[in-house]
C-alpha cells in the first residue's frame, strides 16, 4: 500500500503552485501595462525597450519581464531589430504594409461576428441595432461640427464596432479580436486627427452594417463590415502617405 501523504509532504507542491500563480499574475500585469502604453502611443513606434528599463520601471524581477516581452513580441506589438551585431527590441513601427494586413484581419474577424449577429433571434438583433443606431447617430452629429473632436470620433467608432462584435463573438473569437484590434487601434489613435473630415464616409458604411443585421441577412452584414474596414485602410493609407510612417529606423 502506498504511503499516505502528510500535510508537510503537500506543502512544497502547494507552495510551488502558489509561486507559479503569483509569477503568472506578474507576467500578465507587466504585459497589460506595456501593451496599454504601446496602444495609447505613450511608448511611441520605434522606441527601444530593454529588460533593464522595464525591471526598473515596475520594480520586479527579470523573469516576468522577459516573459511579458516575449508575449508582446509574439503578438506583434514589439519586434526585434539588429543594429550591427547587437539585437534590440523596439515598439513595432506603423507602416503601410502592416496597416493593410491588420485592417484586413480585423475586417475578416469582425465580419464573422457581424454575420453571427445578423443570425440572432429578432429580439436580440433589435437590441444590437438600437445600440448601433445610437452610436452611428452620434457620429453623424459629430460630423456636423466644423472641428470634430478626434478622441470622440475614436470612442464612438470603437463603441459602434464593439456592439456587434460582442453580440456575435464567442470566447475564442473575442480573444483573437482583442489582440488584433488593439494593434489596429494604434494606427487609429496616431492618425485619427487627420481623419475627422471622413466621418461621413464611416457613417454611411455603418448604415449598411446596421441594415444587414436588422434584416437578418448574414451575407450582407458580413460584406458591409469587410467593406468598411477595407475602405478605412484606404483612408488611413492616404493619411500615412502624406504624414509618413512612424518608427522606421
Amino acid at each position: 500500500m502506498a504511503a499516505r501523504k502528510t500535510t508537510s509532504d503537500m506543502e512544497p507542491a502547494a507552495a510551488r503552485r502558489s509561486s507559479a500563480a503569483l509569477n503568472g499574475d506578474r507576467i500578465t500585469a507587466v504585459y497589460q501595462k506595456l501593451r496599454e502604453l504601446i496602444v495609447s502611443g505613450r511608448l511611441a513606434p520605434g522606441t527601444r525597450i530593454t529588460e533593464g528599463d522595464v525591471v526598473e520601471r515596475f520594480g520586479i524581477s527579470r523573469t516576468p519581464v522577459r516573459s511579458a516581452l516575449q508575449r508582446l513580441l509574439q503578438e506583434g506589438f514589439i519586434q526585434a531589430t539588429t543594429l550591427g551585431r547587437q539585437a534590440r527590441l523596439v515598439v513595432s513601427p506603423l507602416t503601410q504594409d502592416d496597416l493593410d494586413e491588420l485592417f484586413g484581419l480585423v475586417g475578416e474577424i469582425e465580419g464573422f461576428t457581424a454575420r453571427r449577429a445578423a443570425a440572432l433571434p429578432a429580439d436580440r438583433r433589435a437590441a444590437v441595432v438600437q445600440t448601433l443606431r445610437e452610436k452611428n447617430g452620434a457620429l453623424a452629429a459629430l460630423a456636423e461640427n466644423p472641428t470634430p473632436d478626434p478622441d470622440r470620433f475614436f470612442d464612438l467608432d470603437f463603441a459602434f464596432h464593439g456592439a456587434y462584435v460582442q453580440a456575435g463573438g464567442g470566447r475564442r473569437v473575442l480573444a483573437l479580436h482583442d489582440g488584433i484590434a488593439a494593434q489596429a487601434e494604434r494606427y487609429a489613435r496616431v492618425y485619427v486627427s487627420a481623419l475627422t473630415n471622413r466621418i461621413p464616409d464611416s457613417v454611411r458604411e455603418h448604415a449598411d452594417i446596421i441594415a444587414g443585421i436588422e434584416a437578418g441577412d448574414p451575407d450582407a452584414a458580413q460584406r458591409a463590415v469587410q467593406i468598411n474596414w477595407r475602405n478605412a485602410a484606404e483612408r488611413l493609407g492616404e493619411v500615412i502617405a502624406k504624414l509618413g510612417e512612424r518608427g522606421i529606423w
